[in-house]
């Protein structure tokens, strides 16, 4: 096994139903942009798909570092 983590990072987003919490419109219209191998490239997808929906208050895109669902020791065993 190599010594390089895979920090994986998924990037989605949808409608919320209001601004005062994350409870999203439709779940069948969720817009999953994609997995990322780090921070850097998920937050670079996260920026774009923010800017190409800033006209809809509604519209929110979260990042879920998926490697701390997957190890949430940090120790790299599952």
């Amino acid at each position: 096994m190599s010594d390089d983590k895979q920090l994986l990072h998924l990037v989605f987003g949808g409608e919320l139903d209001n601004l005062e919490e994350v409870k999203f419109r439709d779940l069948n219209d969720l817009d999953i942009v994609g997995v990322y191998p780090d921070y850097a490239s998920a937050e670079k997808a996260w920026r774009a798909k923010a800017q190409q929906t800033v006209d809809n208050a509604h519209m929110r895109y979260f990042i879920v570092h998926m490697h701390r669902l997957l190890d949430p020791d940090g120790d790299g065993k599952f």
